[in-house]
Order: C-alpha cells, then sequence, then structure tokens
C-alpha cells in the first residue's frame, strides 16, 4: 500500500481512501491536485498511442515484454 496517493477532485477516491485509512496504523496520506494527475497521463500518452491499433494483448507475458521495449526505445530516444 502508498504512503502518499495523489487523487483529483473526485469524492468517490477520498471517501475510498478514508474508508482504508480507518483499518490502518499508518494511514496513507491524501494529496488532491488536479494537475499532477496530468503529468501522469501525459507520460503514458506515447504507450497508448501505440498499443490501442493492437486492440489489446492475447497474454500479461506479451503485454509485459512489448511495454518493456517500448518504454527502452523511448529512453534510448531520450537520449
Amino acid at each position: 500500500m502508498p504512503q502518499t496517493v495523489t487523487i483529483g477532485k473526485s469524492g468517490a477516491n477520498l471517501a475510498a481512501l478514508e474508508a482504508i485509512n480507518d483499518y490502518r496504523e499508518t494511514p496513507v496520506k491524501i494529496r488532491q491536485s488536479k494537475y499532477l494527475n496530468n503529468l501522469v497521463e501525459q507520460d503514458h500518452r506515447a504507450i497508448k498511442r501505440r498499443t490501442r491499433p493492437m486492440l489489446g494483448f492475447k497474454t500479461f507475458r506479451c503485454a509485459r515484454i512489448l511495454l518493456a521495449g517500448i518504454e527502452i526505445m523511448r529512453m534510448a530516444a531520450e537520449g
């Protein structure tokens, strides 16, 4: 379980995390920011652009191999 979670303005996410915190010894720190989630979405946009035409993966193993290859290509392109 993470120590800190960043969520948008969704009330359902906030209620769920507060319910989880009721049962934990060390509560999860909840940060609300509507812009930090955009960074995560932008990061995996390139992956979504490559995988969407494939219409999914047949096995988890194939997905893991392909996504690792895409990440290696991105890191090589960035330098």
